[in-house]
């Protein structure tokens, strides 16, 4: 069955994990779709990577915190935070690619 993540997650966001880095995180409804998700391996490095249009060595860690039921990866930003041509300084702005993130499990 295909799903959205925008569908499944209660939260989709970004931030600034220092200047250097950005964080994703993604928060579940509920226990099961959470569960179902980490089984299934289908948010990883190789998914982010291609999400964000980046080397599977920038994606620095996916993380998963079942007391949450919450997702966290950690990528390499595009530029440092605030420099010249860097458009989104706090990186509250970078979740985009998540939304609409399709899938099957």
């Amino acid at each position: 069955m295909k799903y959205c993540l925008k569908e499944v997650a209660a939260v989709i966001r970004s931030k600034n994990a220092g200047p250097y880095e950005l964080t994703l995180d993604v928060m579940l409804k509920d226990r099961e779709t959470f569960d179902r998700l980490k089984e299934a391996d289908v948010i990883n490095k190789k998914t982010i990577a291609a999400l964000y249009h980046i080397p599977e060595e920038d994606v620095l860690s996916i993380i998963y915190f079942p007391n949450a039921l919450a997702i966290k990866a950690t990528i390499v930003r595009p530029l440092p935070s605030g420099a010249i041509g860097e458009r989104d300084v706090y990186g509250a702005q970078q979740h985009a690619p998540l939304v609409n993130f399709t899938f099957e499990m």
